[in-house]
């Protein structure tokens, strides 16, 4: 499998890209919903919930917010989140890129 970002060789069952921590798209088209490592508030529920439909995250929080004030939901929207907190799994998070290492001049340097 090659990955889709720096263009190198990595292994088939690889979810991440072992030279710059690129996450790789699955093949089987299967999403998994995860609390979101990198759109965290508070847990980061709506933050997976955002990245699992594709949408904006401050869109879901804000629906989210907006249905919990309407009366009789408000202690339902906070008992869904603790729940829905609880529940998710976390999402890993990504290897940061390796940086490339500085390329060999064969021009000496000026003492």
């Amino acid at each position: 499998m090659i990955c889709l970002n720096c263009q190198r060789e990595i292994s088939d069952y690889s979810s991440y890209c072992n030279f710059c921590g690129t996450r790789q798209q699955t093949t089987t088209g299967s999403k998994r919903l995860m609390r979101s490592a990198v759109n965290v508030k508070i847990a980061g529920v709506c933050g997976g919930i955002a990245e699992y439909l594709n949408v904006d995250v401050t869109l879901v929080r804000l629906v989210w917010a907006i249905i919990s004030l309407i009366p009789g939901c408000v202690v339902g929207g906070i008992l869904a989140y603790l729940v829905a907190w609880m529940i998710i799994p976390k999402a890993p998070l990504s290897a940061p890129a390796v940086a490339a290492p500085a390329s060999m001049s064969s021009t000496p340097k000026p003492a």
